[in-house]
């Protein structure tokens, strides 16, 4: 289950790429505060962010983070030690 959740992991990580490219070509300034403060990103995704398809960018990152966090919790309490 944490290869799974490992998976979840990067697929979030990549889709937050796109969000934070899109950030920077608006703003060094915004691009800076989404990479170096927590949950800016989120806000710049939900009130700035352009994008054709930004339901899915936005809600696929979220989900994906919640399940990447979620099944490598699960997989290393599964397992004696965490070791996994």
């Amino acid at each position: 289950m944490a290869t799974l959740g490992m998976v979840f992991s990067l697929v979030s990580f990549v889709l937050a790429i796109i969000i934070l490219i899109s950030a920077f070509k608006q703003s060094v300034g915004i691009g800076f505060a989404c990479l170096c403060i927590p949950f800016v990103i989120f806000w710049f995704a939900f009130a700035r962010f352009e994008h054709e398809k930004k339901n899915m960018i936005v809600w696929g990152m979220i989900g994906s983070w919640i399940l990447g966090i979620a099944l490598s919790v699960a997989g290393g309490a599964a397992m004696p030690g965490g070791m996994g």
